[in-house]
């Protein structure tokens, strides 16, 4: 049978006795497709903002839910409930189906452009971090900003290069990571709040702080030298704290020695300037006695300081036998 023949027979084709049917499919097919359009689910970690011809109407929570049917309404689901996070530097593996233990895959040639930046002393640093944020705001987070995850990104990025270019190479590597860190969350949710995102940032982490891959060993080495360098200082700082306690003691202790030293010379001094007041004042009175007396006192002195005592008669003109004052003791 040739195509004319196949028209043909077509054409004797009564379609009057089938119109009924027609009818009735297209009814169920509309019927169908408007209760497809009028029915939407939302998730636990979810909220959807409804849209009536195009302008915001409600927002909804999990459940299931019915709207206009034909697109006259459409639903826009939010996750406000999970904790979002944009990664620079490096990405997450599997971070596309949101595992919750991934295995890091740290930043190649794709990233560096996220992660090099210059410090403020002209050094260049590479720094890997993590912000983790939660959508607050539904309605703002979908219309106030055109692309808001690009926009976050950018501002990320701005940030942390600001914050970064006014520390130094050592601060940004060592005691300033923590400073960063909060001075990155504080100016970030400043800037989402004055753009209105919608977004509330949770934390700013660096993930990685490091030189370049071409200066890190040269970098190392520097910084070896810098340990040394503090580990010598600390230990001359220890030895100054043992030593000059001790020799400030033997100096106090000295001191404190010549200060007895002279109050015993003084006291002594007055002593026997005292005595010889009172001896002189004795002399204007008696002075024969006194010369006397001061003469028998310090012969008496003298033999108790002599052991051994030859007594000579002054009238002998020849050789004296001598008298052992001594024998017999």
């Amino acid at each position: 049978m040739n195509q004319p023949d196949i028209l043909d027979e077509l054409s004797k084709i009564d379609l009057s006795k089938y119109k009924g049917v027609m009818q009735a499919v297209v009814i169920v097919i509309v019927l169908c497709f408007a209760a497809y359009t009028s029915v939407f689910t939302v998730d636990p970690e979810e909220k959807a903002v409804v849209l009536k011809f195009g302008k915001e109407d409600r927002i909804v929570g999990q459940g299931l839910h019915f709207k206009l049917p034909f697109f006259m309404e459409q639903e826009y689901k939010v996750p406000v409930q999970r904790q979002l996070k944009l990664e620079f530097g490096f990405r997450t593996a599997g971070n596309e189906t949101r595992q919750q233990y991934a295995q890091t895959q740290y930043s190649g040639g794709g990233y560096a452009a996220e992660s090099l930046m210059l410090t403020g002393d002209l050094n260049v640093a590479s720094i890997e971090w993590v912000t983790q944020y939660k959508i607050a705001d539904p309605v703002k987070y979908l219309f106030k900003v055109r692309n808001v995850d690009q926009t976050f990104r950018d501002m990320n990025e701005a940030v942390m290069r600001e914050i970064v270019g006014d520390r130094t190479i050592n601060e940004v590597l060592t005691i300033g990571r923590g400073e960063i860190q909060n001075l990155a969350m504080e100016k970030l949710s400043a800037l989402c709040k004055e753009y209105t995102l919608g977004i509330v940032v949770s934390q700013v982490i660096l993930q990685d702080v490091s030189p370049p891959e071409p200066v890190k060993p040269a970098f190392n080495e520097v910084n070896q030298a810098e340990q040394e360098k503090e580990t010598t200082i600390q230990n001359a700082l220890a030895e100054y704290n043992r030593e000059i306690p001790k020799a400030e003691g033997t100096a106090l202790k000295t001191v404190e020695a010549a200060e007895g030293y002279a109050v015993k010379r003084v006291n002594e001094a007055k002593g026997a300037v005292s005595r010889f007041t009172q001896v002189y004042e004795e002399y204007q009175k008696a002075p024969g006695i006194t010369r006397q007396r001061i003469y028998l006192e310090t012969m008496a002195e003298i033999y108790q300081a002599v052991d051994r005592k030859i007594i000579i008669d002054e009238d002998v003109n020849g050789v004296l036998p001598l008298l052992n004052l001594n024998q017999g003791r």
